[in-house]
């Protein structure tokens, strides 16, 4: 069971006036439901920040509230209410989409946290060889070398077995380091939850590292999937 959390700001109910933290879809007083809340997606699901979550609960938290913003239950409710309910219903599901997702997940928190995660880092870019980890360089120059030999002889229709396998051998190396990345990953989420603001900080500077590393090795996986496919 969820349980809202206590707001250091409270704000007034628009159709009772009694006070109520702000990151509330519905006035717990008389249940109305309440213009989009300030805060962030966690607080919405009356939740604090942090990484591991029970995703069962947040699963039926969201269907349960889902159920009490449907548009059907404001038919014949005031106009603003109607406006709330379409606006309430957005912020719950891309409050959703990004908590019940490990990786996004991660990534908005360590951003509430101020941490720099930048759109580099957002998948659409070709490798940037400025970032290739360090214990990867020779790995990654060569299969550079490797994917520009299989596109030029895709470019004049030559098929060149040797080299088709072993971009497929490249492919399933950098995926095991891929799934190595995310068990680190799940590792350090323990340690930021539990920790203190020491630990925190720490626990904090390496997942940034760990996903920068991810999107790096992510990158390189659909380059070679898509040169392979092509």
């Amino acid at each position: 069971m969820f349980k809202t959390l206590d707001s250091a700001v409270p704000v007034a109910c628009w159709s009772c006036s009694i006070g109520h933290n702000d990151s509330t879809l519905f006035c717990p007083h008389c249940s109305k439901i309440q213009p989009p809340p300030g805060g962030d997606y966690f607080s919405v699901f009356g939740l604090k920040p942090r990484l591991e979550l029970d995703l069962s609960a947040l699963e039926q938290e969201f269907h349960r509230l889902s159920r009490k913003l449907h548009p059907d239950r404001f038919a014949r409710a005031l106009v603003n209410e109607k406006e709330w309910s379409l606006a309430d219903t957005a912020l719950l599901n891309d409050a959703y989409r990004t908590l019940k997702d490990p990786l996004r997940r991660t990534e908005y928190l360590l951003k509430l946290e101020g941490a720099e995660i930048g759109e580099e880092h957002s998948g659409k870019d070709r490798v940037d060889p400025s970032r290739v980890p360090a214990d990867l360089l020779e790995e990654v120059f060569d299969l550079n070398m490797q994917l520009e030999e299989m596109r030029m002889a895709r470019k004049i229709g030559d098929e060149d077995s040797a080299l088709e396998a072993s971009l497929a051998e490249a492919k399933e190396k950098f995926s095991g380091l891929l799934k190595a990345v995310d068990e680190d990953l799940r590792a350090e989420w323990r340690a930021w939850d539990e920790g203190n603001e020491l630990a925190r900080q720490a626990s904090q500077k390496r997942m940034v590292a760990l996903l920068d590393r991810r999107h790096y090795l992510s990158n390189l996986v659909r380059d070679v999937t898509e040169t392979l496919g092509a």
